[in-house]
């Protein structure tokens, strides 16, 4: 995705928060610009929910300072709350009220008249796909369906600046590619959007600029490529057609190898030194070894590889304390 700029509309430096003996955040940085998606990535337990929760004003930091909209969130809470948007993994909206009779009751708490509540009403709805079902009550409402509304609601006093914490958790993947174009959407009219996620699939679609968090601070930023780029380019591999070959297969392709080649049965696996057309030239070389090659393919590495390889465990969802503490702190 390409940023529109602007300037920045969050910032925070040093965010600490502890519940107990768990520090949900230790040290936390954050930057997004104006116009753009911030994609913050982690796993259970990372301290992201706790971080957007500092960033609405939900929750106090110990120490630290942060921006949002040029606001301060502690000092400007009550005005900041005017200026932001927010919405979860977990719909935030009355299932036993109509889509509409949502929309409109938030437009009201608000501030705005009937009428204007009830046209921002209807104009959401026909954004998000739900017109047709607006006077059905939500509870009848599929799990995409309450999301989109929840994201509806996050929306109606057009807030410029939008919190998204795991959005699409749980969601089927029809129901999740609607929820990224209606984001895409959003940023292209010019909100800011700050994205927490487990998946790695959606800080690459989505996010102009990715935080990686673990253990409640920053451990790498940057855009995804230059992320990717951090654990090597790419890598080959090749499976020949007769196992005993694969020793040969790997002295062929050598002088290509930006570390020692790895051969295992008939498979040889290696990083490619940074160049174009490593495939041509991979086949060249086999063949003027006399190699029979049955698969050959380049692969750039993923986010996966990306969080592998700063964290030491994958991104897959794990229960983690400090999310969890502090949720359990919210509700008490």
């Amino acid at each position: 995705m390409n940023g529109a700029g602007g300037g920045p509309a969050i910032e925070a430096e040093g965010l600490v928060k502890a519940f107990g003996e768990v520090r949900a955040l230790d040290g936390l940085d954050l930057h997004a610009d104006a116009g753009t998606v911030l994609g913050v990535l982690g796993p259970n337990g990372a301290g992201k929910t706790t971080a957007v929760r500092v960033l609405t004003t939900l929750l106090r930091p110990d120490r630290g300072r942060a921006r949002v909209a040029g606001l301060d969130v502690v000092a400007d809470a009550a005005a900041l709350r005017e200026r932001i948007g927010l919405a979860g993994q977990y719909a935030a909206v009355d299932e036993n009220l109509t889509g509409i009779e949502n929309l409109v009751m938030v437009g009201r708490l608000y501030g705005m008249r009937r009428k204007a509540a009830r046209a921002r009403a209807d104009e959401l709805l026909e954004r998000f796909g739900l017109a047709d079902a607006g006077r059905r009550i939500v509870k009848t409402y599929s799990g995409g369906m309450r999301r989109r509304l929840d994201l509806a609601a996050a929306l109606v006093a057009r807030p410029p600046v939008l919190f998204l914490d795991e959005p699409t958790t749980g969601l089927d993947p029809r129901s999740r590619l609607d929820l990224w174009e209606a984001i895409e959407d959003l940023v292209a009219d010019g909100t800011t959007v700050l994205l927490t996620t487990q998946y790695l699939d959606e800080a690459d679609r989505l996010a102009h600029r990715i935080a990686v968090v673990d253990h409640g601070r920053v451990i790498a930023e940057g855009t995804a490529d230059e992320l990717k780029s951090r654990v090597g380019g790419e890598r080959l591999e090749v499976e020949v057609a007769d196992a005993t070959c694969a020793a040969a297969a790997a002295e062929a392709l050598a002088p290509m190898a930006a570390d020692e080649p790895v051969t295992e049965g008939a498979h040889v696996r290696m990083a490619v030194r940074g160049r174009d057309g490593a495939i041509v030239e991979a086949v060249r070389r086999l063949d003027a070894a006399g190699l029979d090659v049955r698969d050959l393919v380049v692969r750039r590495p993923t986010l996966d590889d990306v969080f592998l390889a700063l964290t030491g465990h994958a991104a897959e969802p794990q229960g983690g304390d400090r999310d969890d503490a502090e949720r359990e702190e919210v509700a008490a």
